[in-house]
């Protein structure tokens, strides 16, 4: 039913990866021989080759991400340069495109829409990998690829390292005073005969000590620690910004901004730009109005200029202030058990999904597989592991394993995905204790992972998340996130993890006012990075002093608060030189839009548990995955075209 995770003698890996990449060389061969090529005896057969390949070698590539070593990183290495080679050679075979096309053309009085957009999106991807050109520039390209797969992984694990290598020690208790205790239990360390706090840039560490951490230097020794990670990231990203830009133009597109939005939902450069700015104007007085508010408060402790290192002190202090909002009072309410378990049932509330726990085998001890079922029927799997450790990457995300889909035999393939958070560590005398932005973050994994894992398509390359355009891929994730903010469903599982009290009404009305907390300061920092990754795509940076020009820039231009010199954030913006993201970090913002506007329906209803809008949701939205554009999906639900308004009237910035 399903596969079992297991990386057992992952030294081989590489090996059997070289045997089944042969293996499918062999079969795509074959299939080409094919003299009467049709949808069933080819494009199906095509599209369960790449589904074997990657579920082959997703297990691989995770467990360097969550159990990472020497010897993860050596095989993932190995094996980056062979599947980086196959799936170009794969995506420039012209027989391949040809033969979609002939499929295409002969076919399409009797193939259905899904099919349609299968074949679509397949001879538009050749078409983008140089399938066209001459040898010469698709070797290029090739080369391209593959340095480029090389240069994002270690982008990544240079930052991983610089966050591994670094502590702050602190002896003296008055710097560590107004700590929450559970984090300072996870901190403290005996030695000769003294209790010593040790503080590192894993995220719950870097976020306890620069939130509530009383001494000033101690503050901005961390975050310059942070802000400073991984220098030699800085040459890399010339590189890859070179290899983008070249990339481009071979493929015939001015600019990597241009490639980048013929897969995404937005039309145009202009498009993009003018909405970012849209959002930059809208906020901008908000925010100097918010940065304001921290300057005065913080002027009381004698601050007469307020640092970028001071800002999430005094908003802390100053939230407490307005909202008598104490993150450590909910925290026991939030243990990461309990949370789960109200969270498993609210979602079987709306969405008629049940998840039982799967006795099966994990990555870690904390990790955790269930099992999903839909109207008492088993239909997909999830892992979830949830804790920070120091062998795990930082962040959050949802990765997809196996697809749902039916092959040629008429066997039905279920989905499989895992959830990966940093939430603080438990300990045989310390439960995980949440805050409540760790439970915002695991209705956004959960979204993710939802899209996947409730897809009905019977396609897998447009199945779950599959196929979906990028800039719209955030929607379901953040449609998630609004309801973590709801007192109905909070009332699911905020409940003492000592006495089972569940949190009053008061306290979480004290949540859902300070939501809105600095608002316009948190968009206008999102619209930031994502100008500076859009226009860094738009024209060809070659130095690490113009990619800096270009940053100082966008921050002059619509920043309310300018860090200092020493700040190089871009050497750890993982999401556009690691991932997937380049050209497209304003898909948060363009896609918080459809979230918004689809989470105002159920405000509308004036009822959260709305089971018939939920299920609408769930019908037109997850289960259709990538077999349609998602502007006409949201459309199907809302019976209308998506409005900004509704998410700035939710965030507050407009009423």
């Amino acid at each position: 039913m399903f596969e079992e995770f297991n990386v057992n003698d992952l030294e081989s890996k590489k090996e059997i990866l070289e045997v089944k990449l042969k293996e499918s060389k062999e079969q795509i061969d074959k299939l080409l021989e094919i003299e009467n090529k049709n949808y069933d005896n080819f494009v199906k057969a095509y599209q369960e080759i790449g589904e074997g390949i990657n579920i082959f070698l997703t297990p691989i590539f995770h467990i360097d991400s969550v159990k990472n070593s020497e010897i993860t990183t050596k095989v993932y290495e190995e094996c980056l340069p062979l599947i980086s080679n196959y799936e170009t050679e794969l995506s420039q075979n012209v027989n391949i495109y040809t033969s979609l096309k002939d499929i295409q053309y002969n076919y399409k009085d009797t193939l259905n829409d899904i099919q349609k957009k299968v074949l679509e999106n397949e001879i538009r991807d050749f078409e983008l990998s140089g399938c066209h050109l001459n040898n010469n520039l698709k070797a290029r390209l090739k080369e391209i690829n593959l340095r480029q797969s090389e240069l994002s992984h270690k982008f990544s694990h240079n930052l991983l390292n610089a966050t591994n290598s670094y502590e702050m020690i602190i002896e003296d208790y008055e710097d560590v005073k107004e700590i929450p205790e559970s984090d300072l239990q996870l901190a403290s360390f005996e030695e000769e005969g003294k209790t010593k706090y040790k503080f590192t840039l894993q995220m719950p560490s870097y976020v306890a000590y620069i939130t509530y951490g009383t001494n000033r230097a101690k503050r901005e020794e961390l975050y310059k620690a942070y802000c400073t990670r991984a220098p030699e990231n800085g040459k890399i990203i010339e590189e890859i910004l070179n290899l983008k830009d070249e990339k481009s133009n071979i493929l015939g597109f001015s600019s990597y901004a241009q490639y980048s939005l013929s897969t995404k939902m937005a039309k145009s450069e202009d498009d993009v730009i003018s909405f970012l700015y849209e959002l930059a104007k809208k906020g901008k007085d908000g925010g100097k109005k918010e940065i304001e508010e921290i300057k005065e408060f913080a002027k009381k402790d004698g601050i007469e200029e307020l640092k970028s290192f001071d800002i999430s002190y005094y908003s802390e202090k100053l939230k407490k202030e307005k909202y008598d909002l104490d993150e450590e009072f909910y925290r026991p309410y939030f243990e990461k058990e309990s949370v789960l378990k109200g969270f498993f049932e609210f979602l079987n509330s709306i969405f008629d999904i049940e998840f039982k726990q799967a006795n099966t085998s994990t990555w870690d001890e904390k990790a955790t597989a269930y099992d999903i079922y839909e109207k008492g029927k088993l239909s997909s799997r999830i892992y979830i592991d949830l804790e920070s450790r120091k062998d795990k990457r930082g962040g959050a995300w949802m990765n997809n394993w196996h697809s749902h889909y039916v092959d040629r035999h008429n066997n039905l393939h279920f989905p499989t995905a895992y959830i990966v958070c940093n939430f603080p560590q438990s300990t045989n005398e310390t439960k995980s204790l949440l805050r409540h932005s760790d439970v915002v973050t695991l209705f956004h994994e959960m979204g993710h992972a939802l899209h996947h894992l409730l897809s009905k398509v019977t396609e897998p390359f447009i199945s779950g998340i599959a196929g979906v355009a990028w800039d719209t891929v955030e929607f379901p994730s953040q449609f998630l996130e609004y309801f973590s903010y709801d007192k109905t469903v909070l009332k699911q599982f905020a409940k003492h993890y000592k006495t089972g009290e569940t949190l009053s009404d008061e306290a979480i009305d004290k949540i859902i006012k300070a939501r809105n907390f600095q608002s316009s300061l948190n968009m206008i920092r999102q619209v930031e990075f994502a100008l500076f990754d859009f226009k860094l795509h738009q024209n060809l940076y070659t130095s690490e002093d113009e990619v800096q020009k270009l940053l100082n820039e966008i921050r002059d231009e619509i920043s309310v608060i300018k860090p200092p010199k020493y700040n190089k954030f871009q050497n750890g913006f993982a999401h556009i030189f690691g991932g997937g993201y380049a050209a497209g970090y304003y898909s948060y913002k363009w896609a918080e839009v459809l979230s918004a506007d689809a989470y105002y329906m159920f405000i509308e209803s004036e009822n959260t548990f709305n089971k018939k809008l939920a299920l609408k949701y769930k019908e037109t939205i997850l289960e259709k995955g990538g077999s349609s554009d998602m502007n006409e999906l949201f459309y199907e639900f809302a019976q209308r075209e998506p409005s900004v308004d509704s998410l700035l009237k939710i965030d507050g910035i407009i009423s």
